[in-house]
């Protein structure tokens, strides 16, 4: 493995690096949302009198004096309705109005003048009250809602689980959970001869700039979207919310630039979340502990305002797949509630599921008196149920024997409340993660240029997962040059196709696609040393030359590919090539695996619960870029730690109002409450998915963390908390 600092870590440190709300701009105007304060209704009336004289205004607009938005709801929109399109309120925090001024503050002042009377509704917040109501979906990742894997003369899961001879039930909750990033979500829109130039933090640059073409009525090539650093995203920044499509409309309409920054508390309403979760989980085996059956079933809320299909599709992405069993149900229903849009969230559905399948699995070990660890390799899993086709690289059960050797889970006690240190009791937990591995058709372009440097370039985001580097280093290697000498351009919908950051997809699809692109360079320098006149290499046969760590070299004769550039007049050379998963799709089933390891101390007296040590074994290919990839799986343990013992959103029944929107009282990891954590790389490569062997790991290390937290708290105390997050008062009360 090779470990390098960030290409661009010191525009980072030292300020340098430009945001989407950093951008200079001549004119610029400020943008402030107005937000609906009820849950559910319609506004009767909306007063705009005293905001529109207020010091600094320029335009107020809302829905009885709307911007020109022309077009319908668009699938890279978070909503399933225009901002401001009708005088129907969907939830507490909707967008019902912008004030345009010269200033921040100004706009600001101006948006609490605004003046509007409701026809309130009581609005539906509850996810439990919802559940006698819930409706299926269509279909879940191309697959039936309720779909069952039963073996031959099984007529149902009931009946699997009836057979079985030991079986454990539980249902298990999380809240609402929010992305949180450090960038809050801000756009500046800057309009010039009918073409838009659009700053705007986005994990999908493309995407993007396709959606706001659509919502203003314009040529997509004519918006550009430049997205070169994203503070954060962790699937928050894919769609296009509210706030980008108003800037433009409304830069548009005032001929001059607008930006638009959500405040914090703002994110909460009008960035989207991850769903709140209800899920049982039935486990059947037999007294040697191998599965006869799993069951599992779930409920996630769907915003009555948002996309239909961004609700954790936990059981499908989890119990599916992860263990061997004859038979198999996993189902998934939908309650639709009035609270904000449901957004991807860093592990969609695996994050949810796992909380419940893990903990589940450790509920059946302790039933059996069965090693955690040794119950998960009796239910090894070879091949994909119901497809019978293998991994194309799975060493999950090397991940398990390395992880629990550096841990020390030998000398794990076994049963609960055995090991205590003064006043703390100290428990170990262990669970499985795992995470389908994708890969889209993405185009890449490297430039070799006459000052001895390369560029390589895919519109893609770099999120702070260290894509900058990751391609720089890629490009690096298929060249045969140092990576000082290789600039990676990204973060710009005007470059190659790709379809951005997300899914875990971006090394796995941007990496082979510029690893393409740079050997298509290199053999297009030498069809032009061949065949330039002015070339030392002019005449000579194809086969006599080859490129050789940055030179051409012939009979005698080696030159580096900038100076040969320099002799024939060239600036550069460029290749352009796409990759894209092939038949293998068929052949194999993807996915990116991992062990969690974790220590937890509860105190004895209060029932606080503290992390002590967290070992992660990661197999997921080859691992590009150790230092970056490691940073990517801490921070996936962190996210993990935050949902199992700290995110708790306060939905307000009678208002729908989220009443902890802020940094102050929803509850994130800081640096104090995470303590050193060991991450392993197996480093097995995965040709088979790609020439690379890389597999994505965004993801990954947040899957199972939770479940492992839980499972220690249980060894810990010998109480098992079932609802997220596992706070003082519930290990008390259990």
């Amino acid at each position: 493995m090779t470990s390098i600092s960030r290409v661009e870590g010191r525009l980072k440190v030292t300020g340098a690096a430009r945001y989407s709300a950093d951008y200079p701009v001549d004119g610029l105007t400020n943008g402030y949302l107005v937000l609906s304060t009820i849950g559910h209704g319609a506004i009767r009336g909306i007063d705009t009198t005293d905001a529109r004289r207020s010091p600094g205004v320029l335009a107020v607009y809302t829905h009885a004096d709307p911007l020109p938005l022309f077009g319908g709801a668009e699938s890279g929109i978070g909503y399933n309705w225009l901002p401001l399109r009708d005088d129907q309120v969907r939830y507490h925090g909707q967008i019902i109005g912008l004030v345009v001024a010269e200033t921040f503050e100004q706009a600001r002042d101006a948006a609490a003048l605004v003046r509007v009377d409701y026809a309130s509704v009581r609005p539906r917040t509850s996810l439990q009250d919802g559940i006698p109501g819930a409706t299926l979906p269509e279909d879940v990742n191309g697959e039936p809602p309720l779909l069952d894997l039963l073996a031959d003369g099984v007529a149902s899961i009931d009946q699997a689980l009836d057979a079985s001879e030991v079986v454990v039930t539980a249902t298990y909750t999380q809240p609402i959970e929010y992305h949180s990033a450090m960038e809050p979500h801000a756009a500046i829109a800057v309009w010039r001869d009918g073409y838009l130039t659009l700053y705007c933090g986005a994990q999908a640059p493309q995407l993007a700039a396709g959606t706001i073409a659509a919502t203003v009525g314009v040529d997509p090539s004519r918006v550009h979207l430049l997205s070169p650093h994203v503070g954060g995203g962790f699937g928050n920044k894919i769609l296009t919310c509210g706030h980008p499509v108003l800037a433009a409309a409304a830069a548009k309409a005032l001929g001059r630039p607008v930006r638009i920054v959500l405040t914090r508390e703002q994110t909460f309403g009008v960035t989207g979340h991850r769903s709140a979760m209800s899920q049982t989980v039935s486990l059947g085996a037999d007294r040697g502990g191998r599965l006869v059956a799993v069951k599992h079933d779930a409920y996630a809320a769907l915003s009555s305002g948002g996309d239909g299909y961004l609700y954790e599709a936990a059981p499908h992405t989890t119990s599916r797949y992860f263990y061997a069993s004859p038979n198999i149900h996993v189902g998934q229903r939908l309650v639709t509630l009035d609270v904000p849009p449901q957004t991807p969230m860093r592990a969609p559905g695996p994050e949810a599921g796992s909380f419940a399948l893990e903990t589940a699995m450790d509920e059946l070990a302790v039933r059996l008196g069965v090693d955690p660890v040794e119950l998960r390799l009796r239910n090894y899993a070879t091949t994909y149920p119901g497809r019978g086709v293998p991994w194309s690289g799975k060493h999950l059960d090397e991940c398990y024997r390395v992880g629990a050797e550096a841990f020390g889970w030998s000398r794990r006690a076994p049963v609960p409340r055995a090991v205590v240190d003064g006043e703390w009791l100290i428990g170990t937990g262990m669970a499985t993660a795992a995470y389908p591995a994708a890969r889209y058709r993405t185009t890449g372009k490297v430039r070799l240029q006459a000052d001895g440097t390369a560029v390589v370039s895919t519109a893609t985001s770099d999120l702070g997962t260290g894509m900058w580097t990751v391609l720089a280093m890629i490009g690096a290697d298929a060249l045969g040059i140092p990576v000082s000498r290789v600039r990676s351009a990204l973060g710009d919908s005007a470059l190659a196709d790709n379809p951005g950051a997300f899914a875990s997809a971006g090394t796995a699809s941007s990496g082979p696609a510029v690893h393409a692109a740079a050997l298509s360079a290199t053999r297009a320098l030498l069809d032009l040393a061949v065949t330039h006149e002015k070339s030392p290499f002019h005449g000579m046969d194809r086969n006599q030359v080859r490129y050789e760590r940055g030179d051409v070299v012939g009979p005698k004769r080696r030159i580096a590919f900038g100076t040969l550039l320099g002799i024939t007049d060239r600036a550069g050379i460029d290749a352009t090539e796409t990759s894209a998963l092939g038949p293998e799709r068929e052949r194999f089933a993807f996915t990116s695996f991992g062990a969690h390891f974790c220590e937890v101390a509860v105190n004895r007296w209060t029932g606080e619960p503290r992390l002590r040590r967290v070992t992660t074994v990661i197999d997921a290919g080859t691992i590009v870029n150790e230092k970056t990839a490691r940073s990517q799986i801490v921070g996936g343990v962190i996210f993990g730690v935050g949902q199992a013992f700290l995110e708790n959103t306060h939905v307000e029944p009678d208002t729908g109002r989220i009443a902890n929107a802020n940094l102050a009282d929803y509850v994130v990891p800081v640096g104090t409450d995470i303590p050193p954590i060991d991450v392993r790389f197996l480093e097995r490569p995965d040709t088979v998915f790609n020439p690379l062997g890389v597999r994505g790991i965004g993801e990954l290390g947040t899957v199972g963390i939770a479940a492992a937290l839980g499972n220690a708290v249980h060894h810990a105390t010998g109480r098992r908390v079932r609802d997220l997050p596992i706070t003082l008062d519930k290990i008390l009360d259990a």
